[in-house]
């Protein structure tokens, strides 16, 4: 059995990343070998990820990249906040975002293989064993156009992705930074669903038919008040967050641009997240439940 020195452990640690007590073991395994016990390590890592696997992921992180037209957002989970600023963790949600400049798809990006030479799923699953937690690659949304596109993250948690015509990338920018904070549904009330609308002028009605009011003033209450919960909505109709003295649609008009699309990721939407009731679970335990 070779020696397992101190300078052997640092130079697992160094490569791999994984705990001192981790990288003694590998090598003690390995019979001191420093290659073959970081090979062993990345096998230990999908073994660990394949366990962690059905643990709910609901915090984590949005990452972003742009070039050329092409602008990118990924959203990367973990199980608590803790590990979503982890610097393991930050390091890989980084290059899983410049990743994704070269990725179709979710699927594309899993396969993906990063400047490390390391696949997307490779280097989740070396994550998951130095951070002890289920790390997914969940979603990831892409614009690719010839048109003016910009790419905005408000503090990790938010990511939004705009496309314009006209304008220019500050404008852009701007917009993306309003979405993120209203987080309108729709760009205009020419994209808001036909039932939706119908469905507000049924509540509308019902709310004004025992006015007393004649039919023509009654449909024009309705319409006003339909009217009013699409365009509050609608980007369009919302106050423009950077300057709430003209709505967005007055100030993308001023500046000769229109919005052709965007997307909003927040981290965890639509994750049911799993939450512990302690006090039940002592009682559990007791028998007293």
């Amino acid at each position: 059995m070779a020696e397992i020195t101190a300078s052997l452990v640092k130079e697992l640690r160094e490569r791999t990343g994984a705990g001192m007590m981790e990288c003694k073991k590998a090598l003690v395994e390995n019979n001191g070998d420093v290659q073959v016990a970081a090979e062993w390590l990345r096998k230990q890592g999908l073994a660990k990820a394949d366990k962690k696997a059905d643990r709910v992921a609901a915090e984590g992180r949005v990452v972003s990249a742009q070039t050329d037209g092409k602008a990118v957002l990924v959203e990367i989970n973990s199980e608590t906040d803790f590990v979503a600023k982890d610097s393991n963790f930050l390091a890989f949600t980084d290059a899983v975002g410049e990743a994704a400049l070269q990725a179709a798809d979710i699927e594309t990006l899993k396969n993906t293989k990063l400047a490390s030479g390391e696949t997307v799923e490779e280097a989740r699953a070396a994550v998951i064993a130095k951070v002890g937690e289920n790390v997914q690659v969940r979603r990831m949304a892409r614009i690719d156009s010839a048109n003016t596109v910009s790419a905005y993250v408000h503090g990790g948690r938010i990511g939004v992705l705009v496309e314009l015509t006209g304008g220019n990338p500050e404008l852009a920018r701007g917009l993306a930074m309003h979405i993120a904070a209203m987080n309108p549904p729709y760009i205009s009330p020419a994209h808001v669903p036909a039932d939706f609308v119908a469905k507000e002028k049924e509540i509308a009605l019902a709310q004004v038919k025992d006015t007393g009011k004649p039919a023509d003033i009654l449909e024009k209450m309705i319409s006003g008040k339909v009217a009013k919960t699409v365009n509050e909505l609608c980007l369009t109709g919302q106050p423009y967050v950077l300057d709430t003295n003209q709505s967005v649609e007055q100030m993308l008009k001023s500046a000769g641009a229109e919005v052709i699309s965007f997307v909003r990721i927040a981290v965890g939407e639509g994750i049911e997240k799993q939450t512990d009731d302690f006090a039940s679970e002592v009682m559990k335990q007791a028998g007293l439940a």
